[in-house]
């Protein structure tokens, strides 16, 4: 019993405690003030916040500090700002001011191929001048896309739009390339399926990988191109009959300026994955490979899908600035 007695009192002493302590931490003054601090920290959420008092109290202290933290936040987003500008600015020129030359150069290929004999030494010179040109270009091209995603100046637009359309584009442009080499091309996808991407940049990123298929693929090859429909998410899967890779270089194949040993004899700077993988990453979407040796690559394009109308969803989450 007398244990029992004890166990009352501390009990007791606890509870008096924690009321004193309670009464302490919220009595008027204190609150005056946590108030006065919420209302600071809202004024610099909303951007107003400015000194109301100046003397040694904490609380100016707290105001001076809060003060000179959002005015080195702002200067800082400026600097930002302009370094992204300057940097814009910069891509655009080196884009415009490389195109004209470039051009014109296969320009003049063009007309001197046109007045020579087929065979002839200069003849030969003049279609290797062109093939570094177009070469050239690409590479200029595919550097500059690079610098404006990494600058953060590139924007997609993510919209609901049909799988098949974006499909049918892509191969329109690679399928005289295909026949050239008798590849055959089909497409497994449903009439009406869609997801959210950028027409436009998502056609540039499975153009890549089927572009890699094709010269990558043996002669009489096959690529398909077939959708499965997840609750969150379409799967695009391009599957070809190729060379195929080992499963270390997976991991590489993204990287800049990557390329396997074993395709060093093809035409190809490494960059077009790697394009790929960030636009498709902007999308809030993402790939996968699975290969084998000798017996082909499959690239599986995860894009996020159109929700029902039963889901709350916000699709203005996955419009982003790269």
């Amino acid at each position: 019993m007398p244990n029992v007695y004890m166990y009352v009192i501390v009990a007791v002493v606890v509870a008096a405690i924690a009321s004193s302590l309670t009464a302490f931490i919220y009595n008027r003054n204190n609150k005056a003030m946590f108030n006065q601090i919420n209302s600071m920290l809202d004024k610099a959420i909303n951007n107003t916040f400015a000194e109301s008092s100046y003397d040694e109290t904490m609380l100016s202290q707290m105001e001076t500090k809060l003060n000179r933290f959002l005015i080195a936040s702002t200067t800082g987003e400026r600097d930002i700002s302009r370094e992204k500008d300057r940097i814009k600015m910069l891509i655009s020129d080196i884009s415009h001011q490389t195109k004209t030359p470039i051009a014109n150069i296969l320009l003049y290929v063009q007309l001197l191929q046109e007045q020579e004999q087929t065979g002839s030494p200069t003849a030969d010179l003049s279609s290797q001048i062109a093939q570094q040109s177009e070469k050239l270009n690409f590479l200029i091209q595919a550097l500059i896309k690079t610098s404006r995603m990494e600058a953060g100046i590139i924007y997609v637009n993510p919209q609901p739009n049909r799988i098949k359309d974006l499909i049918q584009c892509t191969v329109a442009q690679v399928e005289e390339q295909a026949q050239l080499k008798h590849i055959s091309l089909n497409i497994e996808c449903e009439e009406e399926l869609t997801a959210i991407f950028d027409p436009k940049w998502t056609e540039e990123a499975l153009f890549n990988i089927v572009d890699n298929s094709i010269k990558y693929t043996p002669e009489q090859g096959m690529i398909t191109i077939s959708t499965t429909a997840y609750e969150l998410f379409i799967r695009m899967d391009i599957t070809d009959t190729g060379i195929g890779m080992e499963e270390h270089e997976i991991n590489l194949i993204f990287k800049r300026f990557y390329r396997s040993p074993q395709v060093s004899q093809v035409e190809g700077v490494g960059i077009g994955l790697y394009l790929t993988r960030e636009i498709i990453t902007m999308q809030k979407g993402y790939i996968k490979v699975s290969s084998a040796v000798q017996k082909g690559s499959t690239f599986s394009i995860f894009l996020p899908r159109e929700p029902s109308p039963s889901k709350s969803f916000n699709t203005d989450r996955f419009t982003k600035e790269a």
